[in-house]
Order: structure tokens, then sequence, then C-alpha cells
């Protein structure tokens, strides 16, 4: 069953399994799309398929773009719904791809610093620092056939509306990753974000935040949402590890 709500000023669309009830997991999830692209039927078929087969109840807020709200509205929005939602009953799990994985990261920052924080962060090919300067990224950018630094860049600042690259709310690698829930993260090293999510990994060791890579080889940004036998594996341990909340590392 598939409903519209209204959080937060916010259309929510809220994908539910048959026979879910109150103990049915949740699973918040914001869409990619570097900050000015909307929602894709990749999206919606990974959110109904999850869905589907973990099961969970999936919420998919459809958030402003580009200037229109900003990245320090659209991030504190995002805390506040998670954080409504954090008031009911039941499990709540923050997922997103690409732009709306850095999306979840920053949310669940301004989530722990109210004393909240969901049961655990699953992140897609996360946009994690806007300002791409690492020079891992124009090295793989020859290989990444869906993101270009520049146009990236681009669209940071136009999403930014005058808030600095390397603010948390838009730049969450930036941010305290201390009291953080486990997080897993999904990235191919095709990837042009690939050398953040290694990063990631480094702050949230010295952080003590658990943080585990599940890394395939020669995979491109969000190759979970594809329709390959890669994109159909890492959607087998989506499933695994929001079934269970155990760790799905494994060598892929």
């Amino acid at each position: 069953m598939i409903r519209r709500e209204e959080l937060r000023g916010w259309p929510v669309y809220v994908l539910e399994p048959l026979g879910a009830t109150q103990a049915t997991p949740r699973l918040l999830y914001l869409h990619g799309g570097a900050y000015i692209n909307e929602i894709t039927r990749s999206h919606w078929s990974l959110t109904a398929g999850l869905s589907r087969e973990v099961p969970c109840r999936c919420l998919v807020p459809i958030y402003p773009l580009g200037a229109s709200a900003g990245a320090a509205q659209v991030a504190g929005t995002a805390t506040e719904i998670a954080a409504a939602l954090l008031e009911e009953p039941g499990d709540l799990i923050l997922a997103g791809d690409s732009a709306g994985g850095g999306l979840a990261l920053a949310a669940s920052l301004g989530l722990r610093d109210r004393g909240l924080r969901v049961a655990r962060l699953v992140l897609l090919s996360p946009w994690l620092d806007v300002a791409m300067n690492q020079p891992e990224q124009l090295d793989l950018e020859r290989r990444d056939a869906m993101l270009a630094v520049a146009g990236l860049r681009e669209a940071a600042r136009t999403y930014a509306r005058g808030l600095p690259l390397d603010d948390p709310r838009i730049s969450p690698l930036h941010g305290d990753l201390r009291d953080l829930p486990a997080i897993s993260v999904f990235t191919g090293t095709h990837d042009i974000l690939n050398p953040d999510a290694h990063r990631l990994l480094d702050r949230c060791a010295q952080a003590g935040t658990t943080c585990e890579l599940i890394e395939a080889p020669a995979m491109p940004h969000v190759y979970p949402l594809m329709p390959t036998p890669e994109g159909r594996q890492a959607r087998r341990q989506m499933v695994n590890l929001l079934r269970r909340g155990d760790s799905v590392r494994t060598a892929c």
C-alpha cells in the first residue's frame, strides 16, 4: 500500500508492506540527485523492494531542491522529520543515496545534538564533502560515467545558498562524528565519491563510531540501484542488514 502524508511541510510517501504492524521497522529514505534532481524510478524500485522484502515501512520525503530552500533549511527539516518519527514506537533506520546519503548523515548529526539517534544509518555512494577537492577524485572522473567534479561543485554552490561548503549541514564529513549509530556505506571503486567514503571510515574510527565499508571493485556511482548482478547483490545485502541489523561485510 502507498499513501501520501505531509510532515513539516514536505510531501512524504509511505510504502507499507502487507501485514504491517506497529512493530514493523521503519526506513526513512532520502533520495539522491545532487540536490538539484528529482526522485527517479530507480529510487522507487529500490524502496518498494526493501519495503516488500525486509519487510519495512518505507517513508520517502520529497525535499526542496537547489536554492529553493537551501542546505540549512533542508537539513533542518530532515532532522525535524526524523525526530518526529522517533517519537513513535518502533525502530527507525535512516538511509539515502548520493546527495540523500549526505543529507541522511547530516540529519543524524542534528539528531545527535538533540540527544536522539536512529537505529542505524545505511548510505549508498554518499556525497559527504561537497567541496570536491580530493586529488583522487580528478583521477576517478575518467572512470565515473555519471558524475563530474565541475558539475558537482556547481550543484553544491546552488544548494549551499551561501552556507560555507565545509558546514556539516551540507558536508557532514566535517562534523563531529561521535555518538552516532552504526553506519554501513556501500561504494564502488569507480565512483568519484569513493575517496570520501574511505575518509568517513577513518574519521568514524577516530571518533569511536562503528562504520563498515561495503566496497565493490570497478562499480560506478550508486551501483546498488542498478539492474545488474552487482546491484542485485548489494540490494540483497541491504535486505539482510535491515532485517537483522548486523554487519553485512563480505568480500566483494
